[in-house]
């Protein structure tokens, strides 16, 4: 059964297209892979199949009564809500179908027969549906999936504006698993999750009864979960059964395919247009020249696709630091409460350190500690000789409405306009990207902005807040390889360890200076 066709979708922003007469069926209980490199329209794709954008071109039809759960890599939350409020407007449709009720019954009394008949009827409806989603326990099973994710820890009564990305991601999902929906569109889940709760996610959605779409540039985790894969790829979408290793293999076999029949097309062309070139003002062999010029001009010539732009990370490295390069002597870090322990911490020239534990732990509050951005509770922050860090942030912060262009310019006033081009294309942007404003890129060509501006800066010292979030595949191996050939030294907050494994000399477990517990 069919419960999504998308036919003949069409769509671009400006003069750039993004789909181009794209064709798209779900069915009842798949499980699908949404791959492809950063810019590509993925996130796109799910935005106008939700309906939060319109395509120029093209029809977008669900079944009917099909309840689709959506979880948005960009989504808010509202001010002022609580994490149990967010998670108990799941079942707001079931509320709405509690006030019918009470209409139905305020109305019963001054009913005729036949109404009565028909409010009964209705009545019982209702209370089936009430019944079968459990609506009499739905603080019992808010209670029940907040603990799986970890939540009651950190409180229900929590204002969500004060969570942490990966805190924030939990409570969506949270509310999705309580939703039920027929179809589960998730964009990017595993950013900002631990991986506890990756491997809690992968066993709900390995065992997950209906359909989903999942865009997730994570590949173990993709080839876990899912059993079918649709590759974005300039402006068309292709279906590949089996998981994201079996596209690969059979993509990267059409592709040597095509290669093969383009090359032996280029010879054959090249043949045919020396013999014309040698005998068409011959008389004797004229006819056969004439003859080879009409197979060459039915001909239905091959063309290769041009190779997209592979990002090209390298790191320009400052003087070498003093052996310190850091030290904290009773550092306790937080904002209105503290999230640590009191920290006797030093780092090293060389050492290449990764931090890991659950979210909402202080990782981040503490990079942003020893960098001096937010004072310490109490204790101190000590920087080694020399000196020169260089900052990536989880998100890009400000409005968004410069261009890629006048980004980097504002970071590097001195460049020309070809450096600034140069620096952008060297990072896997193409034109059109570089001239684009950076609020309608994708989350991984925000983050490849990011990163032109951190390799453009002399550093010796790395701090990395989750740089893999939303970087494709292609982008994660080089940055996995231009960190392995730095000189200088990095501390990376990670929940990857497929990322940071053969990359980190050690490994701090934050769990255990945390004063939260999760």
């Amino acid at each position: 059964m069919s419960i999504l066709n998308v036919e003949h979708l069409t769509h671009g922003f400006g003069d750039r297209a993004i789909f181009n007469d794209v064709s798209f069926r779900l069915l009842k209980g798949e499980h699908i892979g949404l791959v492809g490199a950063n810019g590509e329209g993925k996130s796109t794709f799910m935005n106008i199949i939700t309906g939060k954008l319109q395509p120029d071109e093209g029809k977008v039809e669900w079944a009917r009564n099909v309840r689709v759960g959506y979880l948005d890599q960009h989504t808010a939350l509202a001010n002022g809500m609580t994490i149990r409020q967010v998670m108990a407007s799941a079942f707001d449709f079931l509320f709405g179908l509690e006030a019918q009720m009470n209409e139905i019954c305020d109305k019963m009394g001054e009913a005729s027969p036949e109404e009565l008949e028909s409010y009964m009827e209705e009545l019982g409806t209702i209370q089936d549906l009430l019944d079968s989603h459990d609506f009499y326990r739905i603080d019992s099973k808010v209670e029940e999936v907040a603990r799986a994710l970890g939540l009651t820890d950190i409180g229900l009564d929590r204002d969500v504006t004060e969570l942490s990305g990966g805190q924030r991601t939990k409570v969506l999902l949270g509310k999705l698993l309580l939703e039920k929906p027929d179809i589960l569109l998730l964009d990017e889940p595993t950013n900002y999750l631990d991986a506890e709760h990756i491997t809690w996610l992968k066993r709900y959605l390995s065992e997950y009864e209906n359909a989903f779409i999942l865009i997730s540039h994570d590949i173990p985790f993709l080839n876990s979960v899912i059993n079918l894969i649709y590759h974005m790829d300039r402006q068309s979408l292709t279906r590949y059964v089996g998981d994201y290793d079996k596209f690969l293999e059979v993509y990267e076999m059409k592709k040597s395919q095509l290669e093969a029949a383009y090359n032996k097309q280029q010879k054959e062309i090249a043949d045919l247009k020396d013999f014309v070139a040698r005998n068409k003002a011959r008389v004797a062999t004229r006819n056969m020249a004439m003859s080879r010029q009409k197979k060459l001009d039915k001909m239905n010539v091959i063309e290769l696709a041009a190779e997209k732009p592979k990002p090209e990370f390298r790191f320009k490295e400052a003087r070498t630091p003093g052996r310190i390069l850091f030290e904290t002597k009773n550092l306790v870090i937080g904002y209105d409460e503290p999230l640590s322990t009191a920290l006797d911490l030093s780092m090293e020239r060389g050492q290449k350190i990764v931090l890991t534990g659950a979210n909402g732990i202080g990782k981040t509050t503490l990079l942003k500690s020893i960098l001096g951005l937010i004072p310490p509770l109490s204790g101190s922050v000590t920087q080694g000789d020399y000196l020169e860090t260089g900052y990536f942030e989880q998100e890009m912060t400000g409005e968004k409405d410069n261009s890629c262009i006048e980004e980097i310019w504002q970071e590097f006033p001195g460049f020309t306009q070809y450096e600034v081009r140069s620096a952008l294309a060297k990072c896997g942007l193409t034109t059109k990207h570089i001239e684009s404003r950076v609020k309608v890129l994708s989350g991984g060509e925000q983050a490849k902005v990011r990163l032109c501006k951190l390799i453009n800066r002399s550093t010796n010292l790395l701090l990395l807040d989750e740089p893999t979030n939303h970087l494709d595949v292609d982008a994660k191996e080089e940055l996995q390889r231009a960190l392995k050939e730095y000189k200088g030294s990095f501390l990376m907050v990670c929940h990857e360890p497929e990322f940071y494994q053969g990359l980190a000399t050690d490994v701090w477990d934050c769990t255990k200076w945390t004063t939260r517990i999760f």
